[in-house]
């Protein structure tokens, strides 16, 4: 078993710093500097063409996307260790559908809500009104979120899986960095803390 984790500090390649330090799994760490365009050498660009982390090579296979990344990871390795449903059964799927909501759904629409809010955007290609309604749509997906834990401790199942990890980690970043107020969403409240206090996540947070 061989394991290669390309990434940079505080991007969307904590959440698979994350899923490997849940797996406790043996990888190897790359750190690429984006500023200095790590990224866009042709090295890593035989890795992940779109010239972006996080990327993994997993026994001499380069996978790129973290949502991929993470299913990837999951097949491989979280069934035998409680943190992925096995396939072809009903939990699978459901732990598919919402770990692909996170990414699909509500993180497109919280950076279409960046993209007109965030200030590494200039002002005259932002859209008041178009952040506005982005908004709305956040808000409606976090009340679907909370409604989904309403009486559940996880997303999927009975115990914490890789669904919660990625839905968590997308939460985690993008409603402080939008400043939403969640105080309407008790149980996703909760349930992200719980989440977060996970050693996983401290470790991948707290990478350099």
């Amino acid at each position: 078993m061989s394991i290669t984790f390309f990434y940079s500090p505080q991007s969307s390649a904590t959440r698979i710093h994350w899923t490997l330090e849940e797996l406790g799994v043996p990888y190897e760490k790359v750190k690429l500097d984006i500023r200095a365009g790590d990224q866009k050498k042709p090295d890593f660009l035989a890795i992940n063409p779109n010239g972006k982390v996080p990327a993994v090579v997993l026994d001499g296979t380069p996978v790129f996307e973290s949502s991929a990344i993470q299913i990837v990871l999951g097949e491989r390795y979280g069934v035998e260790k409680g943190l992925w449903p096995a396939a072809g059964t009903p939990e699978r799927a459901q732990a598919l559908s919402w770990l692909l909501w996170g990414q699909v759904t509500l993180g497109a629409a919280f950076m279409r809500y960046f993209m007109n809010t965030g200030t590494w955007i200039p002002p005259e290609l932002q859209h008041k009104p178009q952040a506005e309604a982005v908004l709305k749509e956040i808000h409606a997906n976090l009340a679907l979120l909370d409604a989904r834990l309403n009486g559940r401790e996880y997303v999927v199942g009975d115990k914490f899986n890789l669904a919660d990890l990625d839905l968590a980690s997308m939460c985690g970043w993008a409603i402080p960095t939008a400043k939403i107020d969640v105080s309407a969403y008790p149980n996703l409240q909760d349930w992200l803390g719980r989440q977060t206090s996970r050693n996983g996540f401290k470790t991948a947070m707290s990478a350099t």
